[in-house]
């Protein structure tokens, strides 16, 4: 379970395992690494995060997603997201809604909020644009996912899924 004590490092794992393409000289040595600067390394961590959350395929239709960057009034949104996870750990600060945030399991531990490099300022950036278009849309889900808006905007519905190349209607 990926929680605030994990999240940087499960990221830079995510990351480095995406990014890094894997090919005969470096087959299975994605994970080394010549020193431990990566764990001081604020500008590397939050980079790795911000991939992360623009690079992933999390779904809202499997439950509560957590992995939301923005505030609903940063994007418009009709309605109150159903969790602040995300925000709360890049803010540095517990963002209370109606959802049991995930921090709770965390005892209140104080968190650092995050600075970021201006190239993760720019996803950031066109991100919220494409979340604040998205949230403008007639029939929107209020807590859609990246993979979600992306859905979306290809055509696609709940009842797809693609696989490869191959789309799957209702589930088989």
């Amino acid at each position: 379970m990926i929680n605030a004590s994990n999240l940087t490092v499960a990221a830079i794992y995510f990351a480095v395992r995406k990014v890094i393409p894997a090919d005969w000289l470096n087959d299975r040595d994605q994970f080394l690494y010549p020193n431990d600067g990566w764990k001081t390394d604020q500008e590397f961590q939050n980079d790795c995060l911000t991939y992360t959350l623009f690079s992933n395929n999390i779904q809202s239709r499997y439950g509560v997603n957590h992995w939301i960057p923005f505030l609903e009034h940063e994007v418009d949104a009709r309605d109150q997201f159903e969790s602040h996870f995300i925000m709360s750990f890049i803010s540095g600060k517990l963002i209370q809604n109606g959802y049991s945030n995930l921090f709770e399991q965390e005892g209140n531990k104080p968190f650092k909020k995050r600075k970021f490099s201006a190239e993760a300022k720019a996803v950031f950036t066109a991100g919220r644009k494409l979340w604040t278009y998205y949230h403008s849309q007639p029939k929107c889900n209020v807590n859609a996912s990246l993979y979600d808006i992306r859905e979306h905007f290809q055509g696609r519905n709940a009842n797809e899924s693609v696989i490869g190349r191959h789309y799957i209607i209702n589930g088989g």
